[in-house]
C-alpha cells in the first residue's frame, strides 16, 4: 500500500488525507527527530544488535539507550527478541534509511547552495576591495 500525503481534487487543489495518516507519520518523524535514536538506526543498519554493543557503539547509559529503543519501538521503526539475559534489536523497515537518506540529499544540495553563496559573497567582497585598492591608488 502506498502512502501519499494529498490527493488531487477536480479543481486542482490538494485535501490533506485522514488525521490518523498524518498522525502516524508525525510519530515515525517524531521518532526518528532525536540525534541518540538516529545514531541507535545508524548502528542497527548492519543488522541485529544486543543492547550493550548498541550501548558501546552509541555511548550513554543503558538506561538512556534502552527508553530511546523504547520510543524507536512503539513507533514501529525496531523490533526485539529475548536470548537468555541479552536482548537483540533489529530494524523492522529498512525504508527508515531511505528517510534518512533524503533528508541527507537534501541538506546536502541546500548545504551547498549556502557554501555556494558564501564563496560568491567572499568573492564579491574581495573584487570590491580590489576596485577600491585601485582607485585609491593603493597596492594590492
Amino acid at each position: 500500500m502506498r502512502c501519499s500525503l494529498t490527493v488531487a481534487e477536480p479543481e486542482g487543489a490538494n485535501v490533506v488525507q485522514s488525521d490518523e495518516l498524518l498522525n502516524k507519520i508525525a510519530d515515525v518523524l517524531k521518532a526518528m527527530a532525536d540525534p541518540t535514536r538516529l545514531k541507535i538506526l545508524h548502528c542497527l543498519h548492519g543488522g541485529e544488535r544486543c543492547v550493550s554493543d548498541i550501548l558501546g557503539a552509541v555511548g550513554g547509559s543503558q538506561a538512556n539507550i534502552s527508553k530511546h529503543l523504547s520510543v524507536l519501538k512503539r513507533a514501529g521503526l525496531v523490533d526485539c527478541r529475548r536470548e537468555g539475559l541479552n536482548v537483540y534489536y533489529r530494524i523492522i523497515d529498512a525504508g527508515v534509511f531511505t528517510i534518512c537518506s533524503n533528508v541527507c540529499d537534501s541538506l546536502e544540495v541546500r548545504l551547498d547552495r549556502a557554501h555556494q553563496a558564501v564563496v560568491a559573497g567572499r568573492q564579491e567582497i574581495e573584487q570590491r576591495e580590489a576596485s577600491e585598492k585601485v582607485s585609491t591608488g593603493e597596492k594590492a
